[in-house]
């Protein structure tokens, strides 16, 4: 790298020092390459990427539209725990798999990083394990909890009961992808999750709806389809990195278990594990609170909280692009660089959510026609998004900041956010059920904690001192 390359080393005689090489690093366009260009160009694999599984997101809701209104509340039951699930192990223990390989390779130590890809798979097994217990166990008492009730609690229980029994697949999954991610490689991955999306559309909808021999389903039929796709994709990304054709190779032969293996990847993966958590039990509390209102209102906001999901992707795109890149910027010594990276990379995802956050605000039909026709669904959807859809943007924001945290080790920050705005809808939701609130002023309260989310983990990030980590020896680390 430029600014690593070399060192200053005195000659005998008292003259100027002169520059001699010493080892270093590989160039690469992660470390030395123009931010904002390369930070798109690793991206946009998982913005089209994560588009198909846009299209996954409303193929699902609209089948399961067709499967009627209490299986659309179901789903909207059902939607925390699979994505607390999937943004568990794709983006908080993924981030942290991502940040320890590309913190490893910055510092020119491949062994390292192979020997850290070996152990992120046994966390993602025990992880994914772990998920089908307690979601087995407790599941349907949750789904009660939440409001379920008859047949709409019935159709939730089938849901999970599929989904979580086959839990361990998509952490394995998503394992696998944070590792190729982790060396910078955004490519496969993307093409996986894109083939994935192909297969749950197809699968999921001939399982749920029925087609031909095929018998309906319904919702079971719908996670059997999601589980069979990352099943497939899992097992080729599983060949491509044990064959030797990725950057880092788990190697197996002479494998021994190392703590610090471990601790490099928890001390950024667990503390990331309690945003998602408490992303989840947010919204978990806000569903509650709607489920009084009855299920019309409870499957407008499904749809409304289904487009949030869609355009943070968006913003997921840019922040696991940014994990590499702060990473090895990290590992290399370069904290203002790395700074900069996190700086760029939210302002990316705020006007990008933000913009398309808005456009639906003010055409909510653009989107609460894809899923449903019914006169008291649509009014809530429609409200929904006019108020909380222009403050994606923060939501947005939040999530860039949380990976380029993930990115220097420094995570703790944006998850006290989340913790603030947990207790911001709690206490906001427990006042406004004393005073009589609608519904509408409900939406109102989510989209103020987006705000105090977005605000909290941006000053999180320019309060936290990032220091360097895993400089090779040797090497005097640059400043910027």
């Amino acid at each position: 790298m430029s600014d690593l390359g070399v060192a200053d080393i005195p000659v005998a005689d008292g003259n100027e020092p002169s520059l001699a090489p010493i080892a270093s690093p590989a160039r690469n366009l992660l470390t030395d390459g123009p931010i904002l260009h390369t930070l798109l160009w690793l991206a946009w694999p998982n913005v089209v990427a994560l588009s198909a599984g846009t299209c996954v997101v409303i193929a699902e809701t609209s089948y399961i539209g067709r499967l009627g209104v209490e299986s659309l509340a179901a789903m909207a039951l059902v939607f925390p725990f699979v994505i607390l699930s999937m943004t568990m192990s794709g983006g908080a223990m993924g981030g942290g798999v991502s940040s320890a390989i590309a913190r490893a390779l910055g510092a020119g130590d491949r062994e390292r990083a192979s020997a850290l890809a070996v152990h992120a798979l046994m966390i993602g097994a025990c992880f994914g394990l772990g998920f089908t217990l307690i979601m087995l166990i407790f599941g349907p008492a949750l789904l009660e909890m939440l409001g379920g009730r008859g047949d709409v609690l019935a159709r939730a229980i089938g849901y999970i009961q599929i989904f979580f029994g086959g839990g361990v697949i998509p952490w394995l999954m998503n394992t696998l992808a944070a590792i190729l991610r982790g060396t910078g490689n955004m490519k496969l991955p993307s093409l996986i999750v894109l083939n994935s999306a192909v297969c749950q559309i197809i699968l999921g909808g001939i399982l749920g709806l029925g087609l031909g021999p095929v018998p309906q389903f319904g919702m079971p039929g719908v996670a059997a389809g999601s589980l069979t796709a990352y099943s497939i994709n899992g097992a080729i990304m599983a060949w491509y990195i044990f064959s030797g054709r990725a950057r880092v190779k788990p190697k197996l032969a002479g494998f021994r278990i190392q703590r610090a293996m471990f601790f490099d990847i928890l001390k950024v993966g667990a503390v990331a594990c309690f945003s998602p958590l408490q992303g989840v039990l947010t919204i978990t509390i806000f569903t509650h609170m709607l489920a009084q209102f009855g299920t019309e209102i409870l499957a407008g906001y499904g749809i409304g909280a289904r487009l949030e999901f869609m355009l943070t992707s968006i913003a997921f795109a840019v922040g696991i692009a940014s994990v590499p890149m702060v990473g090895m910027a990290i590992g290399a010594g370069r904290i203002a660089r790395a700074r900069r990276i996190a700086l760029i990379s939210g302002s990316v995802a705020f006007i990008s959510v933000g913009g398309l956050g808005t456009l639906v605000a003010i055409f909510p039909d653009l989107w609460v026609n894809i899923f449903t026709h019914n006169p008291g669904v649509r009014d809530a959807s429609q409200q929904y998004l006019s108020t909380a859809a222009p403050c994606y943007a923060f939501i947005g924001l939040a999530t860039a900041m949380y990976f380029s945290s993930q990115g220097a080790a420094k995570v703790l920050g944006p998850v006290l956010a989340q913790t603030a705005r947990l207790l911001f809808v709690a206490g906001g939701g427990w006042w406004l059920s004393l005073h009589g609130a609608t519904a509408a002023n409900f939406f109102t309260l989510a989209a103020a904690s987006m705000v105090v989310l977005g605000v909290l983990s941006s000053t999180s990030v320019m309060l936290t001192r990032w220091r360097p980590q895993g400089v090779l020896s040797g090497v005097r680390p640059a400043l910027s």
